[in-house]
């Protein structure tokens, strides 16, 4: 009887690309069998992703897709994004019931699901599995979750009330202008609940895997240990197993042609010249954030490759869940008619404007790419600096504030103007200026950014290594797995 393992993602591609290359690991580096349940996402974003995976890995990985739920009921264009994915999550916990109900033998030993998962943890007990989370986020945001159902009404109401820092005991307190909607929302009941809930269920977990790793966040990992501290409230194992990202993959599909277009463009660049800017699939800017970047980048006069998304124009969580249908027009050069007039043929001798996708683990791997304009999202973060990569941090929405602070302030691997936001207007100045930061090869802040960055990279080789901490925390993970197969082995014979 081999060791089989069933993953569960929410929806969004930052939750479901790190499941999917924790099972590409699990399968790699421990061939160990792999099943991915996917909730509300699009199929062909995720076939892309799997392009060209190598035999061994297509032999024992199963992605399934169940059936989308519908949660208009019970929610609606006010209800919070965290509130949103939850419901979606438990309204589909009868399919994964039934999902692995009708598994054929052997049933998986380990059941791994994201933040927003927990609730399948019944389901996994019921049919006697391991129990595990992998937070996809980093240790801070870990530690916010965890703490946030035992944070005294006096603590919240400084932070709520009077806007003074949330304390974390033991780690980095989180200022009010980098805070959660959850404390933005102090009315909104069932997102507090939603919250405490999901960190009470952490502490019903066997083992918390995330995507950090030991040497990264050692003081804010040690708060969570500790039983004076957090530790008192967190009684799982807090495995630390990341950076967990995407491979360079040979680009594939219907995405083939515009990949090696903008890899070839590349080519044709100087090393580290190129700002790579991006803002996800989960949300973009407004009109006039758009322009304003799109002044400040030509104002630079620095090379970039810019992803543009259509600014968002239904519900705040819709894209989320789904991608965006580019049906806008151009002006006569081809630029999209939501940036300034002109603006692709002034700056069509160092620019590159891409609408909609462009291959950006092949981008941040490439020798030209010397910066990232990013809303800091944990993934691309997390691809950022295993490429080396420096940063420049507009957050959007989520823990992305904190994101930014941690990169720009604790790190020291980026450059952020406080001003930069989901709402704010940036200055074309402003954006000029950061670009120019990052980008200055040969000045002293370029210089710093790049050998910070660097370091960090070593860092996250070494622990991924066979023998480092990230590497080991999966092991006895896996252990764990094949523990409880022979138990169930035995257990079958003796019957």
């Amino acid at each position: 009887m081999g060791s089989h393992v069933l993953l569960l993602s929410s929806p969004g591609m930052g939750h479901l690309i790190p499941i999917l290359e924790l099972g590409h690991r699990l399968i790699t580096l421990h061939s160990l069998r792999v099943t991915v349940l996917v909730v509300a996402s699009d199929p062909s974003t995720v076939q892309s992703h799997l392009h060209d995976q190598p035999a061994n890995v297509r032999n024992l990985l199963e992605v399934i897709f169940l059936p989308p739920v519908d949660i208009s009921p019970h929610a609606g264009p006010s209800t919070a994004v965290f509130s949103a994915v939850i419901l979606m999550m438990l309204h589909s916990m009868p399919l994964v019931r039934s999902f692995i109900n009708e598994m054929r033998s052997p049933r998986p030993s380990a059941l791994i699901v994201d933040l927003f998962g927990t609730g399948a943890f019944n389901v996994a007990e019921e049919f006697g599995m391991l129990k595990y989370v992998f937070d996809t986020s980093n240790v801070w945001f870990l530690a916010l979750m965890v703490y946030h159902q035992h944070r005294p009404v006096s603590v919240e109401n400084r932070h709520v009330v009077d806007h003074e820092p949330l304390d974390i005991p033991g780690c980095p307190s989180v200022v009010y202008d980098d805070t959660m909607e959850v404390y933005m929302r102090p009315e909104n009941r069932v997102l507090h609940e939603d919250y405490a809930e999901t960190g009470r269920d952490l502490a019903k977990a066997d083992r918390i895997l995330i995507n950090s790793w030991e040497e990264l966040e050692p003081e804010t990992l040690k708060a969570l240990r500790d039983p004076k501290l957090l530790g008192r409230f967190s009684s799982p194992s807090i495995y630390p197993i990341g950076p967990i990202v995407r491979s360079v993959k040979p680009i594939g599909g219907s995405s083939l042609d515009r990949g090696e277009n903008i890899l070839s463009w590349l080519d044709q660049q100087p090393h580290e010249s190129v700002l790579y800017v991006s803002f996800g699939s989960g949300r973009t800017l407004c009109i006039e954030q758009m322009t304003k970047l799109a002044w400040g980048l030509e104002m630079s006069h620095q090379r970039f490759v810019w992803v543009v998304r259509p600014p968002t124009v239904h519900e705040k969580w819709g894209s989320l869940f789904k991608l965006e249908k580019n049906g806008r027009t151009h002006f006569d050069d081809g630029t999209p008619e939501y940036l300034p007039e002109g603006f692709a043929t002034r700056t069509k001798e160092h620019g590159l404007v891409v609408p909609m996708w462009a291959p950006q683990t092949q981008i941040l791997a490439h020798r030209a790419t010397g910066g990232f304009l990013s809303h800091c999202g944990w993934n691309p973060t997390l691809e950022s600096i295993v490429n080396g990569v420096p940063m420049i941090c507009w957050p959007l929405y989520a823990e992305q504030k904190m994101n930014a602070t941690m990169l720009s302030e604790h790190l020291g691997m980026a450059v952020r103007s406080k001003e930069a936001g989901p709402e704010s207007v940036l200055p074309r100045n402003v954006i000029e200026a950061m670009v120019r930061e990052v980008m200055g090869r040969d000045r002293a802040e370029g210089k710093r950014l790049r050998s910070t960055v660097r370091e960090i990279q070593r860092m996250s080789n070494a622990a991924l290594d066979e023998g480092g901490s990230s590497y080991d925390a999966l092991s006895k993970v896996v252990k764990q797995c094949k523990i409880r197969v022979k138990e169930a082995e035995e257990r079958a014979h003796g019957a």
